[in-house]
This record gives C-alpha cells, sequence and structure tokens, in this order.
C-alpha cells in the first residue's frame, strides 16, 4: 500500500503543471467562446451566479458562500442540469455515480431502506442538504426534475452544514420561480418500459411576480432485471414577489409519491479474495417476493424564503421550510444459505445437501413503516465593509431545527398469531419470485426519536489586496437528541410492549474553518484551507443512540486542502486541481475486553485517513465542444480500529488496511459537440476502480481480503433540434451492455448495474 507521505509529490507536480498550463494560456477566448461554461442548449440558469465586474461567474449556492467557484478555498463541484438532463440521468444515485470519489452501499441500514452514499471514503448519508436545509430521511431520491443544479461540497465542512460532514456534504439545488418567461415540456419513450412526461412553465405576472410550476410523471422496468420496477409522479409549484427589488419573498412547495420494487440484486460472495456473483446466478434473477416486495414513498416539502437588501452592503436572507418523509417497505434480501451446484456452501466452504438451490432464511418479509419530519428556520446576515485597507465579505447567522422520526418494524410473512412460516426452498438458477404462504404484519418494535439544534456561524472573507484573500468561519451548535426502542412480543406470546430506555446525548459542538487564496493572475487561484469538523452520537434524528454511545464526546475530522482553479476564455473553461488530507481523528470503537470499562462504552480511539488528488476541467474548448470532466485519486488507511486497551492486546488486525468501499481511482467524462445549429452529439464514460469490501479481524488477521472488481461504462447521446420550439433527444446508457456490480455487500449481495437501454426524448419549449 503505498504510504501517506508518497502521494504529495506527485499531487504537488500535477498542481505545478497544471498551474503553469493555465498561466501560459491566452487571457481571452471570448470571440470563440459565446456562453461559459454551459452547453449551447442552454435554455435557463443552470448555476447560480454573481456578477463581478460587470460579468456573471458560477457560485455555490448557499449564501455562506460569497465568493465565486474561483476564490473559494475548497474543492465544490456542481452538476447543471444540462450535464443531468444531456445524460438522462433521472435520480441523485445516477447523478453521483457520474462523480469519481462516490460509491454507494448495500441501500440497508439503520435509517432503512435508500441511498447510502460513501464520500471520499465515508459515509455520507446524512450529509445531503436541500437548498442549504438538512433533508436526514434516508430514502431513494429518486427525480431529478425540480433541481437545479446538484453540488458535492468536498472535505470536512461542518463550519458551513453543521453537524457530521465528515467527507463532505451534497446539496441539491432546487427549481424556483425567476424573472423568465418559458414553458418546456417533455415527452419520453424506452426500452424497459421506460414513460416519462415533465413539465415545466415559469410565468410572470404584475411588475415583479412569477408563478412557476415543475410535474413529472415516470415508470421504467430496471433495465436487465426480470423484476424491479419504479412508478413515480411529483408536482413542484412556486410563486415569487418583487423579483428585482430590494424585497423578494418566495413561496415553494413539492409532493411527490413513488412506489417501487427495490433493488437489492443477486448473492454476492468471495472467490479467492474477490468478489463475484455466485456461479449460475444470472445477474437478471430476481430472489424476493415480486408480488410482497414494495417500497411507498412520500415527500411533502413547504419552503418560504425572504431577501431583503437594506443597501448594497448589508443583506439578510431567511429560510423557513417544513418536510416529512414517510417510507413504508417491505423487502425480501437475498439472505439464507446457498448450496452451488458442486455442494458447497460458498459462505464457508462446507458441502452442502441440496446442489443448486437457496434456502431463504433472515429478515424475509422485513417491513419498516417511517416518518421523518423537520422543521428548521435559517437566517443569514451579509455586510460588506471595510476596516482600515482590508475588504470583509462577513456573514453571520442562526439556524434552529426540530426532527422527529418514528419507525414501526416487524415481519409481514408470518401466521396470523405472529408465529413464523417456513420458506420454501428456491432453484439457484431459476428462483421462485412468488409468495404463497400467509401475509399479516406482526410488529415486533417500535422507536422514535427526536433532535433539536440550535447554531451561530460567522464565515469572514477578507481582501488584503486584489491578489491576497483570507477566509475564516466558525460555528457553535448545541445537539440534543434522544432515542427510544420498544420491543413488542408477537401475539403468541401475548403482545407485551417492553419500553425501552430513552437515551439522551446532548454536546456542544465547535467547528472552523480557514483559508488562504493567492490569486498570481485574475483569472487563477492557489490556495490552502484547513478545517474540521464535529459528528455527536446523536448526528441524525433516525440513528440510534444507546448507553454505550450516547455520552461519549463527539468525533472529529481535519481536512487540509492546496488546491488551484484557474479560468480560461473569459471564463469559458474551468481547470481544478487539489491534493488533500480528510483525517478522522478519533471515532467510536467498541471496548469489550477492558476491565476498566465495566459499561463497555465505546471509546474515541479509532482513526483513518485518506490522502486524495482531485482534477476537473468543465466549461468549452471551443465554440461547438463542451466537456465536464472529474478524476479522484484516493488512498485510504485504517490507523487505528480498535480501541486502545485492545490496540495494547495486539488485536488491531485492520491497522493498515483500506477504508472499505473506497475506491483508489476513479474518474468521469462527459463531452458533447455541436455539429452544426441542428445536431449535438455526446459521449460519457465513468469508470470506477476496483474497492475493498472487507478488513483484517480475529478470523483472518492477516489473510487476503474480499475485493469487488472495478469497471467502465460508456453513454451516447444524439439531440436533433427540429426547430427553435421542438429537440428530440437519443440516449443510450451501458452503450456497450457491460455486466458489471454495484453496491456491494461482503457475504451477502450485490446489485447488477443497468444492462443497455435506449431512449427518445421530445422536448418542446413555448
Amino acid at each position: 500500500m503505498t504510504s501517506c507521505t508518497s502521494l504529495p509529490r506527485p499531487a504537488l507536480l500535477a498542481l505545478a503543471v497544471s498551474s503553469a498550463l493555465c498561466l501560459m494560456a491566452p487571457p481571452s477566448h471570448a470571440a470563440a467562446v459565446a456562453d461559459a461554461g454551459a452547453p449551447a442548449r442552454a435554455d435557463a440558469r443552470t448555476l447560480d451566479e454573481m456578477v463581478v465586474e460587470g460579468r456573471s461567474v458560477p457560485k455555490a449556492a448557499s449564501p455562506k458562500y460569497t465568493q465565486p467557484l474561483l476564490d473559494t478555498p475548497q474543492s465544490i463541484t456542481q452538476v447543471p442540469t444540462e450535464v443531468i438532463e444531456g445524460q438522462n440521468l433521472l435520480g441523485l444515485r445516477d447523478i453521483l455515480s457520474t462523480l469519481p470519489g462516490i460509491t454507494f452501499g448495500a441501500g440497508e441500514g439503520g435509517g432503512g431502506y435508500g441511498d447510502s452514499i460513501n464520500l471520499r471514503g465515508f459515509s455520507a448519508n446524512n450529509d445531503i442538504t436541500v437548498d442549504g436545509i438538512r433533508d436526514s430521511a434516508q430514502y431513494t431520491r429518486s427525480d431529478t426534475f425540480n433541481l437545479e443544479t446538484v453540488e458535492v461540497i468536498n472535505g470536512a465542512n461542518s463550519v458551513n452544514s453543521g453537524a457530521g460532514a465528515v467527507g463532505g456534504t451534497i446539496n441539491l439545488v432546487s427549481k424556483v420561480a425567476n424573472d423568465q418567461d418559458f414553458t418546456r415540456a417533455q415527452l419520453g419513450a424506452g426500452t424497459d418500459s421506460y414513460g416519462r412526461a415533465t413539465v415545466d412553465s415559469n410565468t410572470t405576472f404584475g411588475e415583479n411576480s412569477a408563478f412557476r410550476i415543475n410535474a413529472m410523471w415516470h415508470r421504467n422496468d430496471i433495465p436487465g432485471r426480470d423484476v424491479e420496477e419504479n412508478e413515480r409522479w411529483g408536482i413542484a409549484p412556486s410563486v415569487a414577489f418583487g423579483l428585482g427589488t430590494d424585497t423578494v419573498v418566495s413561496l415553494s412547495y413539492l409532493h411527490q409519491e413513488d412506489d417501487n420494487i427495490p433493488q437489492y440484486g443477486v448473492p454476492y460472495f468471495p472467490g479467492i479474495g474477490n468478489g463475484g456473483p455466485l456461479p449460475g446466478v444470472d445477474p437478471s434473477d430476481y430472489f424476493g417476493y415480486r408480488n410482497i416486495d414494495t417500497q411507498e414513498i412520500e415527500v411533502d416539502a413547504f419552503t418560504a424564503k425572504i431577501n431583503h437588501s437594506f443597501s448594497e452592503n448589508f443583506s439578510v436572507s431567511n429560510v423557513t421550510r417544513q418536510s416529512t418523509t414517510t417510507q413504508f417497505s417491505r423487502v425480501n434480501p437475498p439472505q439464507g444459505t446457498w448450496c452451488l451446484d458442486s455442494g458447497i456452501n460458498p459462505a464457508n466452504g462446507s458441502t452442502c445437501d441440496a446442489p443448486g438451490t437457496y434456502q431463504p432464511s433472515g429478515p424475509r418479509g422485513n417491513t419498516r413503516d417511517s416518518e421523518n419530519q423537520i422543521a428548521i428556520n435559517q437566517t443569514d446576515f451579509l455586510s460588506t465593509f471595510r476596516t482600515g485597507g482590508i475588504e470583509h465579505d462577513l456573514v453571520t447567522g442562526f439556524s434552529i431545527s426540530h426532527e422527529t422520526y418514528d419507525l414501526r418494524s416487524g415481519s409481514s410473512l408470518r401466521n396470523a398469531d405472529g408465529t413464523t412460516v417456513p420458506y420454501p426452498v428456491m432453484d439457484l438458477h431459476d428462483p421462485d419470485s412468488i409468495w404463497t404462504g400467509p401475509v399479516n404484519f406482526i410488529q415486533t418494535a417500535k422507536q422514535a426519536g427526536e433532535l433539536d439544534n440550535r447554531a451561530l456561524y460567522a464565515l469572514d472573507t477578507m481582501k488584503f489586496s486584489d491578489a491576497l484573500h483570507l477566509n475564516l468561519g466558525v460555528r457553535y451548535e448545541r445537539n440534543e437528541g434522544t432515542h427510544r426502542s420498544d420491543t413488542i412480543a408477537i401475539p403468541a406470546d401475548g403482545g407485551t410492549v417492553t419500553p425501552g430506555v430513552e437515551a439522551q446525548n446532548n454536546d456542544d459542538l465547535l467547528s472552523y474553518r480557514g483559508g488562504l487564496v493567492f490569486k498570481p493572475a485574475e483569472n487563477g487561484t492557489i490556495y490552502l484551507s484547513y478545517g474540521n469538523s464535529e459528528t455527536p452520537s446523536k448526528a441524525s434524528v433516525n440513528g440510534a443512540c444507546s448507553a454505550t454511545t450516547c455520552n461519549v464526546d463527539p468525533e472529529s475530522a481535519v481536512i487540509t486542502e492546496l488546491g488551484t482553479k484557474w479560468d480560461l476564455y473569459d471564463g469559458a473553461l474551468s481547470l481544478t486541481a487539489a491534493v488533500f488530507r480528510n483525517e478522522r481523528e478519533n471515532y467510536k470503537v467498541q471496548d469489550n475486553n477492558n476491565p476498566d470499562n465495566p459499561s463497555q462504552e465505546q471509546q474515541l480511539d479509532g482513526s483513518a485517513r485518506v490522502d486524495g488528488l482531485l482534477l476537473g476541467a468543465v466549461g468549452r474548448i471551443s465554440e461547438n465542444w463542451y466537456v465536464y470532466a472529474n478524476y479522484a485519486r484516493l488512498e485510504s488507511e485504517v490507523l487505528q480500529g480498535v480501541s486502545d486497551n485492545d490496540a495494547a492486546l495486539g488485536s488491531d488486525f485492520a491497522r493498515g488496511d483500506r477504508l472499505t468501499n473506497t475506491p483508489e481511482d476513479s474518474a468521469s467524462l462527459w463531452t458533447t459537440y455541436d455539429l452544426s445549429s441542428q445536431w449535438q452529439v455526446g459521449y460519457g464514460v465513468t469508470y470506477l476502480g476496483k474497492v475493498w469490501l472487507t478488513q483484517h479481524n480475529a478470523d483472518n488477521p492477516d489473510g487476503p481480503l474480499v475485493t469487488a472488481p472495478g469497471y467502465t461504462v460508456h453513454r451516447a447521446m444524439v439531440n436533433w433540434r427540429a426547430t427553435q420550439q421542438l429537440s428530440l433527444q437519443l440516449n443510450a446508457t451501458n452503450l456497450f451492455d457491460k455486466e458489471y456490480y454495484t453496491r456491494p455487500r461482503n457475504n451477502g449481495w450485490s446489485t447488477p448495474g443497468e444492462a443497455r437501454s435506449v431512449v427518445l426524448t421530445a422536448s418542446y419549449n413555448f
């Protein structure tokens, strides 16, 4: 394994080469590039922008970021609407899968079935925000119809987004009413029963008001799978008053409903150190019960925003959101005993008596009915002033939030009295996915959680000169959470409810970040930044804390990043490069063998590190050629994986291992070329290197580890603008029909990547 100290030398060389090339580039290319950083068929704004010296430049969506991306000392990747629509990316997982350094878990955890995201080697399940507001529920964010941009803010980032954010934050920027008049209707049809209809219409009225409505209906079978399917619809109206004036008020609402058969995939086991599907299993096979399995999601979110400018130098922004997310899931993961045709059980290498069969077991009929609610108010004050010769762009603010979580869980494949029923044996090669036994939901547990967070923060950009800036930020939070889990006996045992003990966690958190920005040229930046994150034991409302964790102090992580950013051709093309060290300084680990710790309270003795290199290019190489490319190199390492006591006993077997589900190399490219004013072609490729699924432990102190192989997937697009109003777009995903697997779970299952699919979309603008 490459040591942590070996990475910076080649990484810094890459930075130096990038900087030199940028400095030698021509300073202006405006005549050849008319529309900086956006494809030719852009119909509306796709990135948040600010005006600098009379020209628009991209910036992060949050008001906490006062500077353009070029002058922000942090790696921020924005995915605009045109890139999303050009590749026909429909859900958040689709979008993030095209970005390097991001992987996905098996889709199941304490929060329930849904998006399970790994960012820069660390879990980001609780680090998703919508318009800068935490979206805490774990569910499948399946559609982009109301999204303007997706932002990935890399690195420990609690100072901006609050508790957690060890590897960064994923921010979803919603569409809202604006001062343009347009209507865009789309109809799509394709392979695998694909059907989609959307409309996005914005109408101005009065002198400075507007109304916008987005609506979507969608269905499709999962390409390459026999059973799984998605069906959903949504509507998102918004209204804005005072556009172009000192006071702008906007009100927006989102409602979306999903009715899906969730994807778990096929059995996936190690083979001579490497993970893979079981021999004889087809990637289209379904090992659940198609007439039982379901995932039903309902999202309702109301948002009110007020922005008021008191003067050119002082303004205030306030946002209030109330959202409710409910999810009902009934699933049958492919868990149990497998017997290969050779008569071997792949889980342990023992012999088995029924070759070519699968005996289901475990949580068959696992049923969860959950509800997440969040109410939050956030206020930001933006001030511009001078002290002596220093110019300040200061953001101060506060936020108050209250979240609740309720869960009813149990099993549905039971007799009416709650007793279990036998699960029929399946043919390994042709599984029978129809359940003919009894269906009775027997509740066995109830969980409830609450989380209150109050935060104060200040972030200042100090400009000592045009060439030297200093960014400083600090955030204080009071985080208070409770969690209780009750157990319920099955009816045959009396149905008695045994109340659990309410666990409480109260923490004071202090986050900070600093960044020094040097501008050797107006169009270039070199920066060095350092910041931290604070993660309490009760970091999310749907996460449990117990007697062994609730009293443990917050975990911490730090990020050190050295980077450079260059805007070429009057901002038409942006190049970025950064090296970083993201380190979890102290995460919780078990301490079960310590006589001085009889309560077995977990200890903050774990530590892990990711050293990385990020490269990016986005914008126009020429008037007709647009490119969106990113590369990530991640060198991960467990520094200590057990308590100090266990380490002293020599049981830190994972020390030096890579972090699980963290690729060393990953890259993506999306590029379009305008053949003429009517024809545009596009090509995309995504590469993910192999990942490690296991670490060394007492059962395997120094033997081979299970890995999942990497893969490369290609996309293609052709767009024909028939008239000024009508265009047709043909997308082919997984162009060469590559068989690959995502979201692997060690000794469990993995989801086959979607097979080749083709979709034709008609767009009409009026």
